[in-house]
């Protein structure tokens, strides 16, 4: 290899063209949330690439979460501007997680540093009623009787990640639902090696009513610690149930 070579630029993909006016666009509010993209004839024509092209731009898009994608023809097909950040943040940190390049440890400290964070922030901030509620909502449905693991598990999430947002931080409160979702396989996975799952899910619930009680009162400093125990003491169920994997 020639040393010019060595040092020539990577090659520009043809969809990087497209991927760039619709961040402009998206910049400048010519592109809103709930607007529909020009069809893949369209934009292939306007830019002078392939509809493979097109096509290969829409699912990056899709997966990033910043489309909704649409099979079929009509006024209901193509692709609607969403932007979920949460989604491809969550679906990229899976994977590495998956390939052990992000250890799960990792990700359990960051949600504890995330999370006494906001605890702590939210309960300086005024406000937050709706997430508030929310949280209740959760806490009622996961003290169902009757619920099983996974359902268990889904409105756990959930209730971590509405209390997070009573910081009122958007970007923490994505990172909360993407770290979150980022050991989803691990921790349904450990859910249901559980062999005393009865007993934990009792300590679970007792420790989320003590978590919102201190958020309730606006005790950050409380809800902050109960969170850290929280999470420290699943985590230790969840290692013995399933071992984390090793770091390569």
């Amino acid at each position: 290899m020639t040393s010019a070579a060595a040092g020539a630029a990577p090659r520009r993909r043809t969809y990087d063209a497209l991927l760039q006016d619709i961040e402009a666009d998206l910049r400048s509010g010519k592109i809103k949330l709930g607007d529909r993209l020009p069809g893949e004839r369209t934009l292939a024509e306007n830019y002078g690439i392939s509809r493979a092209s097109v096509r290969e731009a829409i699912r990056i898009l899709d997966a990033m979460g910043v489309v909704r994608s649409s099979v079929g023809s009509g006024p209901t097909s193509g692709a609607i501007v969403i932007s979920d950040p949460s989604a491809g943040l969550s679906s990229a940190l899976r994977l590495h997680v998956a390939s052990s390049r992000l250890p799960v440890e990792d990700i359990v400290q960051t949600r504890i540093l995330l999370e006494t964070w906001t605890a702590q922030a939210g309960a300086a901030r005024s406000g937050g009623e709706a997430e508030l509620e929310q949280a209740a909502r959760l806490l009622e449905a996961m003290d169902d009787p009757a619920i099983d693991r996974a359902t268990f598990h889904e409105l756990d999430a959930r209730f971590h990640v509405a209390l997070s947002s009573l910081a009122g931080n958007a970007v923490v409160a994505t990172m909360m639902e993407s770290l979150s979702g980022s050991i989803v396989g691990y921790v349904k996975g450990a859910m249901d090696a559980m062999e005393s799952w009865p007993e934990v899910l009792a300590v679970l619930r007792s420790q989320h009513h003590g978590i919102f009680d201190a958020v309730e009162a606006r005790d950050g400093e409380l809800a902050a610690r109960r969170l850290r125990e929280h999470i420290e003491w699943f985590y230790q169920r969840a290692r013995e149930a399933v071992p984390p994997l090793p770091t390569p």
